[in-house]
């Protein structure tokens, strides 16, 4: 795949995640393929998602030092920002789709990327909303990394 992909905080957990080994050969698959393609994109949320769960939710828990330079490394990405426009944009998704609250600001982030692709577990695989297309990497019939 070689379309611009936003990645929720999901797939990078599972990608440091041990304890998942279905899902975290997957994950890792997909972070490497958009390492290599540089057509990874996420947003601060994401990046402050990551770094409160991977360093105190995951048994085991990410090192601090480690869970600090995945999110600098990250950075490399240039994140999406909240701003008043992505606030009115997720309220618009929320209420139009029925996304929770954190969802529907990750959409909008996708959306404001002009990703047509948005990696995440937490979403309904295969809808598309507005350009932008949610796909489950650990479903059945998910496409895979190039």
């Amino acid at each position: 795949m070689t379309d611009k992909v936003f990645v929720d905080t999901n797939i990078l957990l599972y990608a440091r995640d041990s304890a998942q080994p279905d899902k975290q050969p997957v994950a890792q698959a997909w972070m490497r393929s958009l390492w290599l393609k540089r057509n990874g994109y996420l947003s601060f949320q994401v990046l402050q998602e990551f770094y409160v769960n991977a360093t105190q939710k995951l048994k085991p828990g990410l090192p601090v030092e480690l869970a600090r330079q995945d999110v600098r490394n990250l950075l490399l990405w240039r994140p999406i920002g909240t701003d008043a426009g992505l606030i009115e944009g997720a309220w618009r998704l929320a209420d139009r789709y029925g996304f929770s609250w954190w969802d529907a600001q990750i959409v909008a982030a996708a959306r404001r990327a002009n990703c047509p692709v948005l990696l995440s577990e937490d979403m309904q695989h295969g809808i598309d909303v507005e350009g932008t297309r949610i796909i489950n990497p650990f479903a059945a019939d998910a496409p895979q990394p190039a």
